[in-house]
């Protein structure tokens, strides 16, 4: 026959406070990791979309910039031929 002391009322009566506050502590853990979680792929989205917004508007630039130079050629082109043109009258 064995004798334990304390009793196993008192044991848990001692243990079911601290058991009740590590679920607390474990909740309010897994909440703030769920929120940083959150955040961490709300700014993976952000970085994704500025991303393919720069390589957008870098396309628009170098367009842009390629139909300037396009005009300017067919400016310079075109003033040589009405100069030509008019050399020969």
């Amino acid at each position: 026959e064995y004798i334990f002391e304390p009793e196993p009322a008192e044991i848990l009566g001692d243990l079911l406070p601290q058991y009740v506050i590590t679920k607390i502590y474990f909740a309010l853990l897994e909440s703030a990791a769920s929120e940083n979680a959150a955040r961490q792929r709300a700014m993976a989205a952000a970085t994704d979309n500025a991303d393919e917004l720069i390589k957008v508007l870098t396309r628009q630039a170098n367009r842009a910039r390629q139909d300037e130079i396009t005009t300017e050629i067919m400016e310079i082109v075109g003033g040589a031929e009405a100069l030509a043109g008019a050399n020969k009258e």
